[in-house]
């Protein structure tokens, strides 16, 4: 055993005695840079695994399980054994000694060929990307512990090159996961603590595992989840959040239930007054979904940078934003519901860089920023009312109450998430609406939230027309459409004559602006996107097929059209003044466009509304305990 104890060495100097013990953190570097020397000398992998697992008896304290001490033979293994006895010895490089002293870890691909290694640190398995920061530092050290001093830059790059390719052609291939991951009818929720723990989440239990079966990695930012508590109860979330109806309750509980699901996820957009709390309760759900070092994030200023965004976070909040531009608008929808964004890779001339994401976003602002119809279909809006200088409580107190009642919260919303699997293939609805498997995740967990049955498609139907209503007001098109048919049943014609009918109805100065279609191509565009919103508020758009581009516009069937409208005065009961938009058929070109002097009063409440914007950072100063913990809830619910 000379041979194995002369290499069992720290480094080159300082050679480790036969009996010295090798502590528990340093295991896996130490044998493996044993097996390294040895396959130098031209052992084989049986002559390696005999002398490991001697050494691994006698002087490992505790000693590794025996399989992963074989795998280490084995793993060294791959590499060609050094010179024989009377031959010639050749000093080996600094590249070979680098992926001999990685012989241990695990190297894998993603299945678009991204390469990463599982590597043993301390006590845990930590996975990184090759060519990540994290990865070559563990490498840096594990060669330092080894030889006791750092190699050359070159033989790093040198090494990192071929664990890549080895990583590539013979790794096994995975998933790789950011915090939440769905796999063999469980859930497993990335802490993100210190030693890579998660929480697995069944239809029985939710319980923390060390050594997870999925692939979780991190990103630069992501913060640890508290470990949560058993026992606690959801509403005593509800005393940090300025919601006053059920509805909207059930709402944002809604949207923290959802982001556990493997989605779609709706889009939770979050309006008011300045001074509504909007950061605040965006900054609630992201710490118990998603924690993170910088929690809010301002405006991307191009689809590349949202869907690095997606790529490095789980759940994405976006703070005080005014409008939504439609290239943004059509990235958000891509997110909801699931997409893909390609760009050209760095320092290449043809490699192309893949983006593939799905996530739960929040946005907040002053204004309605959900108006075009792609987006309120996939969006949960609640509108926040103002809160009384005398209801706030200094952010001190706010939050060190809630960090006291994030564990207990977490808990309860994964009792929550258990209970939804536990009656997920149970649920039946008669009529799915666009989001049907958010729906369906939610109808699913009411028995463990103690809500009536259907009381949350209940509240859900009643915020999605009134996303109707928002969107239909907010486009030009549409609202010049229902003034053609106030007064009228029915109306068919071409595309140019269409557009001629409705300039005839419409203000100068709502014809000379921007979102006005200034051509009949571009008005049959807008009336077919407009057109699903339409029918909820019975008005049927057809497209002839034929060449004679005819377009047919009639009313619907009076029942659909009493059905939207009972939906939203439900929701309007629920939600009062603040949080109601108003769904009166009844219109007319001076209610609906401004005249001049409207447009300066207008133009002069846009400047007034970005001065807020610019203020409404306050939010998360100023909190409020909007709910005390002794008012009445539902009796059963959690």
């Amino acid at each position: 055993m000379s041979l194995v104890t002369s290499y069992g060495s720290r480094s080159q100097k300082s050679k480790t005695a036969d009996d010295d013990v090798i502590n528990e953190n340093l295991r896996n570097a130490t044998l493996t840079s044993l097996a390294g020397s040895m396959r130098q000398r031209g052992m084989t992998v049986e002559e390696i695994e005999t002398a490991l697992l001697a050494v691994n008896a006698r002087r490992c304290k505790p000693p590794l399980a025996v399989s992963e001490v074989r795998q280490i033979a084995k793993s060294v293994g791959r590499y060609k054994p050094g010179e024989q006895s009377g031959e010639k010895k050749r000093k080996p490089s600094q590249a070979e000694l680098l992926l001999l002293s990685s012989a241990d870890a695990e190297l894998w691909h993603t299945p678009d060929f991204v390469c990463y290694a599982t590597v043993q640190v301390d006590d845990h398995k930590e996975n990184w990307q090759i060519r990540s920061k994290g990865f070559r530092r563990w490498l840096l050290r594990r060669f330092y512990k080894a030889h006791g001093k750092a190699p050359g830059a070159q033989a790093v790059q040198d090494a990192l090159g071929v664990l890549e390719a080895q990583a590539q052609l013979e790794g096994q291939e995975y998933e790789v996961h950011v915090r939440v991951a769905h796999a063999e009818d469980a859930i497993y929720i990335d802490l993100c603590d210190d030693k890579w723990r998660a929480l697995k989440v069944t239809s029985q239990m939710w319980e923390m595992v060390v050594h997870p079966p999925v692939k979780f990695r991190r990103s630069k930012g992501m913060a640890a989840l508290p470990l949560p508590q058993q026992g606690g109860r959801l509403k005593e979330l509800r005393r940090f959040l300025n919601v006053k109806s059920e509805g909207c309750w059930r709402l944002f509980v809604a949207i923290l239930i959802a982001a556990f699901s493997s989605g779609p996820y709706p889009i939770l957009a979050l309006q008011g007054e300045q001074g509504a709390a909007k950061t605040t309760a965006a900054r609630l759900l992201k710490g118990l979904l998603d924690p993170s070092t910088t929690p809010l994030r301002s405006v991307p200023k191009e689809v590349r940078d949202l869907m690095i965004a997606a790529n490095n976070s789980w759940c994405l909040t976006f703070d005080n934003l005014s409008t939504l531009p439609d290239w943004l608008t059509d990235a958000f929808c891509r997110l909801s519901t699931g997409g893909g964004f390609g760009t050209r890779e760095l320092y290449t001339d043809a490699e192309e860089c893949l983006f593939e994401s799905m996530r739960p976003v929040v946005l907040n602002g002053i204004t309605s920023l959900v108006t075009k119809q792609d987006l309120a279909d996939r969006a949960v809006i609640i509108d926040l009312p103002q809160i009384e200088d005398k209801d706030r409580l200094p952010e001190k107190v706010f939050w060190r109450e809630f960090e006291k009642a994030r564990p207990r919260i977490l808990g309860a919303l994964l009792d929550t998430v258990v209970g939804s699997l536990a009656n997920h293939d149970r649920v039946r609805l008669d009529a799915l609406p666009r989001m049907a498997d958010f729906a369906i995740w939610v109808t699913a967990a009411e028995p463990a939230l103690g809500w009536p049955s259907g009381s949350f498609l209940e509240a859900y139907t009643g915020n999605r027309n009134a996303a109707v209503e928002q969107s239909l007001e907010a486009d030009h098109v549409a609202v010049a459409v229902r003034l053609l048919m106030a007064e009228r049943d029915s109306w068919e014609g071409n595309p140019s004559v269409l557009l001629e009918t409705l300039e005839a109805l419409i203000p100068e100065s709502t014809k000379r602006s921007k979102p006005w279609p200034k051509a009949a191509h571009i008005l049959s565009n807008r009336l077919k996107r407009a057109s699903t919103f339409l029918r909820k508020v019975g008005l049927e758009v057809e497209f002839s097929k034929s060449g004679d581009r005819k377009i047919t516009i009639r009313k619907g069937s009076e029942k659909s059209v009493q059905s939207a409208q009972s939906a939203q005065r439900q929701e309007e009961s629920e939600n009062p003044p603040d949080a109601s938009v108003d769904a009166s058929p009844n219109l007319d070109a001076s209610s609906v466009y401004p005249d001049a002097s409207q447009k300066e009063a207008s133009s002069e409440k846009d400047r007034k509304i970005q001065e807020m914007d610019a203020q409404d950072a306050s939010d998360a100063e100023f909190p409020t305990n909007s709910v005390s913990e002794e008012d009445d809830f539902l009796e059963g619910e959690i």
